[in-house]
Protein backbone atom coordinates (compact mmCIF):
# COMPACT_ATOMS: atom_id res chain seq x y z
CA UNK A 1 0.00 0.00 0.00
CA UNK A 2 1.63 3.47 -0.60
CA UNK A 3 2.14 5.82 2.58
CA UNK A 4 -0.53 8.70 2.31
CA UNK A 5 2.78 11.13 1.54
CA UNK A 6 3.41 9.16 -1.53
CA UNK A 7 -0.12 9.52 -3.11
CA UNK A 8 1.02 12.82 -5.03
CA UNK A 9 3.85 11.94 -6.25
CA UNK A 10 2.95 10.60 -9.54
CA UNK A 11 6.48 12.06 -11.83
CA UNK A 12 6.06 11.56 -15.86
CA UNK A 13 9.24 9.00 -15.94
CA UNK A 14 9.99 7.77 -19.74
CA UNK A 15 10.45 3.98 -19.54
CA UNK A 16 12.23 2.15 -21.77
CA UNK A 17 9.31 -0.05 -24.18
CA UNK A 18 11.35 -3.07 -24.78
CA UNK A 19 8.42 -4.83 -26.01
CA UNK A 20 8.68 -2.19 -29.46
CA UNK A 21 12.96 -3.06 -29.17
CA UNK A 22 12.73 -6.47 -28.88
CA UNK A 23 10.19 -6.78 -31.83
CA UNK A 24 11.92 -4.58 -34.33
CA UNK A 25 15.14 -6.89 -33.11
CA UNK A 26 13.08 -9.94 -34.12
CA UNK A 27 11.65 -8.47 -37.51
CA UNK A 28 15.12 -8.02 -38.61
CA UNK A 29 16.89 -10.97 -37.63
CA UNK A 30 13.87 -13.08 -38.81
CA UNK A 31 13.96 -11.87 -42.39
CA UNK A 32 17.76 -10.71 -42.92
CA UNK A 33 18.21 -14.51 -40.84
CA UNK A 34 16.21 -15.88 -43.42
CA UNK A 35 17.35 -14.62 -46.56
CA UNK A 36 21.01 -15.92 -45.39
CA UNK A 37 19.39 -19.31 -44.58
CA UNK A 38 18.26 -19.26 -48.29
CA UNK A 39 21.80 -18.85 -49.75
CA UNK A 40 21.56 -14.87 -50.14
CA UNK A 41 23.89 -12.22 -49.49
CA UNK A 42 23.18 -9.55 -47.07
CA UNK A 43 25.68 -7.18 -48.54
CA UNK A 44 23.07 -6.88 -51.52
CA UNK A 45 20.91 -5.23 -49.42
CA UNK A 46 22.88 -2.43 -49.00
CA UNK A 47 21.96 -0.23 -51.63
CA UNK A 48 22.59 3.49 -51.57
CA UNK A 49 20.36 4.60 -54.52
CA UNK A 50 17.35 2.47 -52.85
CA UNK A 51 18.10 3.79 -49.87
CA UNK A 52 17.31 7.31 -50.74
CA UNK A 53 14.91 6.94 -53.19
CA UNK A 54 13.25 4.81 -50.22
CA UNK A 55 13.65 7.06 -47.63
CA UNK A 56 14.02 10.40 -49.21
CA UNK A 57 11.19 9.95 -51.13
CA UNK A 58 8.44 8.61 -48.55
CA UNK A 59 9.88 11.60 -46.33
CA UNK A 60 9.70 13.91 -48.65
CA UNK A 61 6.00 12.78 -49.77
CA UNK A 62 4.90 12.81 -46.41
CA UNK A 63 5.90 16.12 -46.00
CA UNK A 64 3.80 17.19 -48.56
CA UNK A 65 0.97 15.40 -47.07
CA UNK A 66 0.98 16.46 -43.13
CA UNK A 67 1.61 20.15 -41.94
CA UNK A 68 4.71 21.23 -40.57
CA UNK A 69 4.11 21.53 -37.41
CA UNK A 70 3.52 17.60 -37.33
CA UNK A 71 6.52 16.87 -39.33
CA UNK A 72 8.74 18.47 -36.83
CA UNK A 73 7.02 16.62 -34.15
CA UNK A 74 7.43 13.37 -35.84
CA UNK A 75 10.53 12.17 -34.72
CA UNK A 76 10.02 13.11 -30.94
CA UNK A 77 6.58 11.03 -31.13
CA UNK A 78 8.20 7.82 -32.97
CA UNK A 79 11.00 8.17 -29.55
CA UNK A 80 8.35 7.31 -27.26
CA UNK A 81 7.48 4.33 -29.33
CA UNK A 82 10.99 3.00 -27.94
CA UNK A 83 11.00 4.87 -24.90
CA UNK A 84 6.99 4.75 -23.73
CA UNK A 85 6.28 7.99 -23.23
CA UNK A 86 4.90 9.64 -19.58
CA UNK A 87 4.40 6.69 -17.40
CA UNK A 88 0.72 6.65 -16.27
CA UNK A 89 -0.41 4.12 -13.17
CA UNK A 90 -3.93 4.05 -13.20
CA UNK A 91 -4.03 2.35 -9.95
CA UNK A 92 -1.52 4.93 -7.56
CA UNK A 93 -4.09 7.26 -9.65
CA UNK A 94 -6.94 5.72 -7.82
CA UNK A 95 -5.04 5.82 -4.60
CA UNK A 96 -4.23 9.51 -4.86
CA UNK A 97 -8.24 10.23 -5.63
CA UNK A 98 -9.26 8.01 -2.45
CA UNK A 99 -6.27 9.65 -0.39
CA UNK A 100 -7.41 13.36 -1.46
CA UNK A 101 -11.48 12.11 -1.53
CA UNK A 102 -10.43 11.14 2.59
CA UNK A 103 -8.97 14.56 3.12
CA UNK A 104 -11.46 16.58 1.48
CA UNK A 105 -14.19 15.24 3.71
CA UNK A 106 -12.14 15.71 6.84
CA UNK A 107 -10.81 19.34 6.35
CA UNK A 108 -12.78 20.63 3.08
CA UNK A 109 -11.16 21.20 -0.18
CA UNK A 110 -9.24 23.78 0.76
CA UNK A 111 -6.97 22.05 2.30
CA UNK A 112 -5.73 19.96 -0.53
CA UNK A 113 -3.95 23.47 -1.83
CA UNK A 114 -1.00 22.57 0.57
CA UNK A 115 -0.62 19.64 -1.54
CA UNK A 116 -1.32 20.85 -5.30
CA UNK A 117 2.33 21.48 -6.07
CA UNK A 118 3.39 17.69 -4.82
CA UNK A 119 1.38 16.08 -8.40
CA UNK A 120 3.84 16.41 -11.09
CA UNK A 121 1.44 15.05 -13.42
CA UNK A 122 0.26 18.84 -15.12
CA UNK A 123 -3.28 17.51 -16.02
CA UNK A 124 -4.07 16.57 -12.53
CA UNK A 125 -2.45 19.01 -10.95
CA UNK A 126 -4.80 21.35 -13.37
CA UNK A 127 -7.34 19.54 -12.71
CA UNK A 128 -7.50 19.66 -8.92
CA UNK A 129 -6.26 23.53 -8.75
CA UNK A 130 -9.51 24.21 -10.84
CA UNK A 131 -11.25 22.27 -8.31
CA UNK A 132 -10.32 23.67 -5.28
CA UNK A 133 -11.09 27.16 -6.83
CA UNK A 134 -14.34 26.13 -6.90
CA UNK A 135 -14.51 25.74 -10.75
CA UNK A 136 -18.58 24.44 -11.28
CA UNK A 137 -18.57 21.04 -12.18
CA UNK A 138 -20.15 21.11 -15.34
CA UNK A 139 -17.61 24.03 -16.36
CA UNK A 140 -14.80 21.59 -14.90
CA UNK A 141 -15.58 18.18 -16.56
CA UNK A 142 -15.78 20.33 -19.67
CA UNK A 143 -12.19 22.33 -19.39
CA UNK A 144 -10.75 18.92 -18.61
CA UNK A 145 -12.51 16.91 -21.78
CA UNK A 146 -11.42 20.05 -23.61
CA UNK A 147 -7.63 19.19 -22.96
CA UNK A 148 -8.05 15.72 -23.34
CA UNK A 149 -9.48 15.94 -26.74
CA UNK A 150 -6.84 18.30 -27.52
CA UNK A 151 -3.92 15.41 -26.78
CA UNK A 152 -6.27 13.20 -28.94
CA UNK A 153 -5.97 15.11 -32.29
CA UNK A 154 -2.75 16.22 -31.67
CA UNK A 155 -1.80 12.38 -31.32
CA UNK A 156 -3.95 11.49 -34.39
CA UNK A 157 -2.09 13.92 -36.34
CA UNK A 158 1.12 11.88 -36.01
CA UNK A 159 -1.07 8.39 -36.26
CA UNK A 160 -1.50 9.65 -39.88
CA UNK A 161 1.74 10.60 -40.85
CA UNK A 162 3.26 7.68 -39.86
CA UNK A 163 -0.03 5.43 -41.73
CA UNK A 164 0.57 7.59 -45.05
CA UNK A 165 4.41 5.85 -44.98
CA UNK A 166 3.60 3.21 -44.46
CA UNK A 167 1.25 3.18 -47.02
CA UNK A 168 2.84 5.33 -49.69
CA UNK A 169 6.77 3.44 -49.01
CA UNK A 170 6.24 0.35 -51.10
CA UNK A 171 4.74 2.27 -53.96
CA UNK A 172 7.76 4.36 -54.02
CA UNK A 173 9.90 1.22 -53.89
CA UNK A 174 8.51 -0.31 -56.98
CA UNK A 175 9.35 3.51 -58.68
CA UNK A 176 12.32 2.43 -57.81
CA UNK A 177 12.58 -1.13 -59.01
CA UNK A 178 10.92 0.68 -62.23
CA UNK A 179 14.02 3.37 -62.50
CA UNK A 180 16.73 0.40 -61.97
CA UNK A 181 14.88 -1.56 -64.06
CA UNK A 182 14.85 0.91 -66.87
CA UNK A 183 18.48 1.02 -66.07
CA UNK A 184 19.14 -2.33 -67.29
CA UNK A 185 17.54 -2.12 -70.20
CA UNK A 186 19.55 0.30 -71.23
CA UNK A 187 22.34 -1.71 -70.94
CA UNK A 188 20.86 -5.16 -72.88
CA UNK A 189 24.21 -5.55 -74.69
CA UNK A 190 25.88 -6.16 -71.69
CA UNK A 191 24.23 -9.79 -70.46
CA UNK A 192 26.50 -10.36 -67.83
CA UNK A 193 25.65 -7.18 -66.07
CA UNK A 194 21.18 -7.86 -66.70
CA UNK A 195 21.33 -10.45 -63.68
CA UNK A 196 22.81 -7.94 -60.95
CA UNK A 197 21.21 -5.19 -62.39
CA UNK A 198 17.59 -6.40 -61.86
CA UNK A 199 19.17 -7.96 -58.31
CA UNK A 200 19.52 -4.33 -57.30
CA UNK A 201 16.79 -2.76 -59.16
CA UNK A 202 14.39 -4.85 -56.62
CA UNK A 203 16.45 -3.33 -53.48
CA UNK A 204 14.16 -0.61 -53.17
CA UNK A 205 10.91 -2.51 -53.35
CA UNK A 206 12.89 -4.78 -50.48
CA UNK A 207 13.30 -1.32 -48.66
CA UNK A 208 9.74 -0.20 -49.05
CA UNK A 209 7.85 -3.12 -48.19
CA UNK A 210 10.13 -3.38 -45.51
CA UNK A 211 9.97 0.10 -43.73
CA UNK A 212 6.50 -0.01 -44.18
CA UNK A 213 5.70 -3.47 -42.50
CA UNK A 214 8.21 -3.45 -39.97
CA UNK A 215 8.51 0.51 -39.32
CA UNK A 216 6.15 2.82 -39.83
CA UNK A 217 2.61 0.46 -39.82
CA UNK A 218 3.78 -0.88 -36.62
CA UNK A 219 5.07 2.27 -35.07
CA UNK A 220 1.78 3.70 -35.88
CA UNK A 221 -0.63 1.11 -34.04
CA UNK A 222 1.85 0.99 -30.38
CA UNK A 223 1.59 4.59 -30.71
CA UNK A 224 -2.09 4.28 -31.04
CA UNK A 225 -3.00 2.02 -28.48
CA UNK A 226 -0.02 4.39 -26.10
CA UNK A 227 -2.61 6.92 -26.73
CA UNK A 228 -5.49 5.16 -25.79
CA UNK A 229 -4.00 4.23 -22.74
CA UNK A 230 -3.31 7.33 -22.15
CA UNK A 231 -6.42 8.89 -22.84
CA UNK A 232 -7.87 5.95 -20.61
CA UNK A 233 -5.44 7.74 -17.28
CA UNK A 234 -6.87 11.18 -18.02
CA UNK A 235 -10.77 10.03 -17.79
CA UNK A 236 -9.93 8.20 -14.55
CA UNK A 237 -8.22 11.84 -13.35
CA UNK A 238 -11.67 13.62 -14.79
CA UNK A 239 -13.46 11.15 -13.25
CA UNK A 240 -11.81 11.32 -9.97
CA UNK A 241 -11.84 15.28 -9.89
CA UNK A 242 -16.05 15.05 -10.19
CA UNK A 243 -16.16 12.73 -7.56
CA UNK A 244 -14.51 14.46 -5.05
CA UNK A 245 -16.26 17.73 -5.99
CA UNK A 246 -19.45 16.16 -5.32
CA UNK A 247 -18.50 15.16 -1.82
CA UNK A 248 -18.47 11.13 -2.37
CA UNK A 249 -16.62 9.46 0.73
CA UNK A 250 -13.45 7.46 -0.13
CA UNK A 251 -14.90 4.18 -0.22
CA UNK A 252 -17.59 5.39 -3.24
CA UNK A 253 -14.78 6.95 -5.11
CA UNK A 254 -12.57 3.83 -5.09
CA UNK A 255 -15.35 1.37 -6.05
CA UNK A 256 -16.24 4.27 -8.92
CA UNK A 257 -12.31 4.68 -9.98
CA UNK A 258 -11.29 1.00 -9.95
CA UNK A 259 -14.35 0.39 -12.79
CA UNK A 260 -11.59 1.80 -14.94
CA UNK A 261 -8.84 -0.74 -13.67
CA UNK A 262 -8.38 -4.27 -14.58
CA UNK A 263 -9.39 -7.12 -11.97
CA UNK A 264 -5.74 -7.64 -11.15
CA UNK A 265 -4.51 -4.18 -10.17
CA UNK A 266 -8.17 -3.34 -7.94
CA UNK A 267 -7.78 -4.09 -3.93
CA UNK A 268 -8.50 -6.89 -2.41
CA UNK A 269 -11.33 -7.07 -0.27
CA UNK A 270 -9.60 -5.97 3.24
CA UNK A 271 -8.44 -3.00 1.26
CA UNK A 272 -12.12 -1.79 0.83
CA UNK A 273 -12.92 -2.46 4.24
CA UNK A 274 -10.49 -0.61 5.36
CA UNK A 275 -11.48 2.05 3.48
CA UNK A 276 -14.52 1.69 4.67
CA UNK A 277 -12.87 2.16 8.27
CA UNK A 278 -11.65 5.19 6.78
CA UNK A 279 -14.52 7.06 5.15
CA UNK A 280 -16.61 6.16 9.20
Amino acid sequence: RIPPDELWRHPQECVMDLATLIGLILAIVGIIGGNILEGGNPAALVNIPGVMIVFVGTFGAVMISQPLSVIIGLPKFILKAFMGGAAHNSAETVDLFVGMADKARREGLLALEADVDKIHDTFTRKGVQLMIDGTDPELLREIMEIEAESMKHRHEGNFAALEFMGGIAPTIGVLGAVMGLMGVMAHLDEPEHIGPGIATAFVATFYGVFTANVLWLPLANKLKNNSKHELHALNVVIEGLMSIQSGDNPRIVREKLEGFLQPSQRKKGDDHGESRREAA
